[in-house]
């Protein structure tokens, strides 16, 4: 059976155990303490190890060393593509399953002047990597427009991550204003990747990536593809020489003082700071963890989680024996990454709600049960004892949704990532 859908959906099988999988791992971490302290914490441990490879994290990042305020880009497209939970509301505006950003890493992020003719500016060399050394004649005089220099250390892609798209966001500042009638209303701004740190104002010393045209008036966010410069650097990570960006005017002719502005990285606002953003795809469609590696996981004696009570019985009859009796239906399951221990790295949601399947598929399966047409036969076969061993359809979710995480990597970058299958849409028999 497949479910039809955006990247939010998904056919229960393979992806159905990883999804059970995931459940069994969160119930674990919801269960009570076991008596002996050294085998709960021991049993926690492993949950939890075993939650971080559903999200493909090997460690979880540290905290920020201070209080950061993520790019805003950032927040407005999570919340552009998730609701409040962390669950995909518009699958269709990420492409790939990662969105990368960084901050410009140049040495000192702030502009210096380069030269007395027209409006010299261009951002001080040089970055941490060692492979960039700095470029003595970046600071020669420029007679017909600014220079700035950006470097964007790109370690935290992983390397079966496949670049899709990578952009320059530079924020353009209000013109100063200036007496007198302007003789120039546009000009022209170019994005050249550095192939040669020693010669980068050569025509074999770099390479134009984008160019355009821009008004000398207004402000905001501008924004360059330079996808294949990046391929370049996570291919080999010694050719990342940074960015030069140029602004002149049509033509090659003289700007009048002062042309455009960008943001530096030190002067201005956390919000206007220069970003690289990637978007990327690291081939994950969600994660297989076998249950039989793992005997606490095992799924014949759910428990709920704190939060969810199971109503007290008169008579003789057991938790048990009450599920067996409910029809097969969704049941919240919170996650809640403060009392995991993961709010110190994630930005956005706190928690969501995974929900998990349970209850009876009992004969005659109705509609409501939404049973599959195999799942009907098998009830059949089951109740009339036709064949032995033919055991009653099972309480699976048969509808499943992605959520997405914001958060600080390693290097304190904020990425966001969408991970399939990780909340149950709906149950059914089958």
């Amino acid at each position: 059976m497949r479910c039809r859908g955006g990247r939010g959906e998904s056919s229960w099988g393979w992806d159905g155990r990883a999804m059970l999988g995931t459940v069994l791992l969160l119930l674990v971490l919801a269960r009570p303490a076991c008596p002996s302290p050294a085998s709960a914490a021991s049993r926690r441990a492993e949950a939890l190890k075993r939650l971080l490879e559903v999200f493909g994290i090997e460690d979880p990042p540290p905290p920020p060393a201070h209080f950061k305020q993520p790019p805003q880009y950032m927040v407005d497209l999570f919340n552009t593509v998730a609701n409040a939970d962390g669950v995909t509301k518009n699958p269709d505006v990420l492409e790939g399953n990662t969105v990368r950003s960084f901050l410009d890493k140049s040495k000192g992020g702030g502009p210096r002047v380069l030269g007395r003719g027209g409006c010299g500016r261009g951002l001080s060399a040089i970055p941490p990597p060692s492979h960039l050394a700095p470029l003595p004649n970046l600071f020669l005089p420029v007679a017909h427009g600014e220079k700035m220099r950006f470097l964007f250390v790109l370690s935290s892609v992983a390397k079966n991550e496949k670049i899709l798209t990578a952009e320059l966001h530079l924020f353009r500042l209000w013109p100063k204003a200036t007496d007198g009638p302007k003789r120039h209303h546009f000009c022209q701004v170019s994005i050249y990747q550095i192939l040669d740190k020693t010669e980068p104002d050569s025509p074999q010393g770099q390479k134009l990536l984008a160019s355009r045209l821009l008004s000398l008036q207004g402000s905001g966010w501008e924004v360059f593809a330079i996808t294949q410069a990046v391929r370049d650097w996570t291919e080999d990570e010694s050719s990342n020489r940074g960015l030069l960006v140029t602004v002149h005017g049509l033509g090659g002719s003289p700007l009048d003082s002062p042309a455009i502005q960008f943001a530096s990285s030190r002067d201005h606002h956390e919000s206007k700071k220069p970003m690289l953003v990637l978007f990327t795809d690291d081939g994950r469609r969600g994660a297989s963890l076998p249950t039989a590696d793992f005997p606490d996981l095992q799924p014949q004696d759910p428990v709920l989680p704190a939060k969810m009570t199971v109503p007290k019985l008169n008579g003789p009859r057991s938790t048990r024996s009450l599920d067996r009796l409910q029809p097969c239906q969704r049941h919240p399951l919170s996650v809640d990454f403060e009392e995991i221990g993961w709010s110190g790295w994630i930005i956005s949601p706190r928690g969501y709600n995974a929900y998990h399947c349970k209850g009876s598929c009992p004969f005659p399966l109705g509609e409501n049960m939404r049973p599959t047409n195999h799942a009907t036969v098998q009830s059949i076969i089951n109740a009339l004892k036709l064949s032995e061993g033919v055991s009653s359809p099972c309480c699976v979710p048969d509808k499943l949704h992605s959520i997405n995480l914001l958060y600080f990597d390693d290097d304190e970058n904020v990425v966001l990532k969408q991970y399939d299958d990780m909340v149950a849409g709906s149950c059914g028999c089958h």
